[in-house]
């Protein structure tokens, strides 16, 4: 079973020590994103797993889905990781912070 929680249980803001791992693609990323997050889209997941922050680590997408993806590789791997359900849809809706390299103002897409 894949660790979960929902965006009611993610202290705002984020406590030290919880890094945020973003699944989405370069464009959703591009678009808005959490501060500090580490991007690395699904697919490239494997090839970079070092790149993956060391302690717990919140894992993020649009929705959920693919970021639970994320989240159970990463537990086989042996990583303390959470999924985020409902994703950046609901961390956007709880007006929770964003970033964007647009240079628009950051939303998800």
């Amino acid at each position: 079973m894949i660790p979960t929680v929902s965006i009611d249980g993610v202290p705002d803001p984020l406590p030290e020590g919880l890094a945020v791992l973003d699944v989405r693609e370069p464009v959703e990323w591009a678009h808005g994103h959490i501060d500090g997050a580490v991007h690395i889209p699904l697919m490239d997941l494997p090839s970079r797993l070092d790149e993956v922050p060391d302690g717990q680590v919140l894992v993020v997408c649009k929705v959920g889905g693919r970021s639970g993806q994320a989240a159970g590789y990463l537990l086989q791997q042996g990583l303390d990781v959470v999924n985020l359900d409902g994703g950046m849809l609901d961390w956007e809706a709880a007006g929770r912070p964003m970033v964007s390299d647009t240079g628009q103002p950051p939303q998800v897409v």
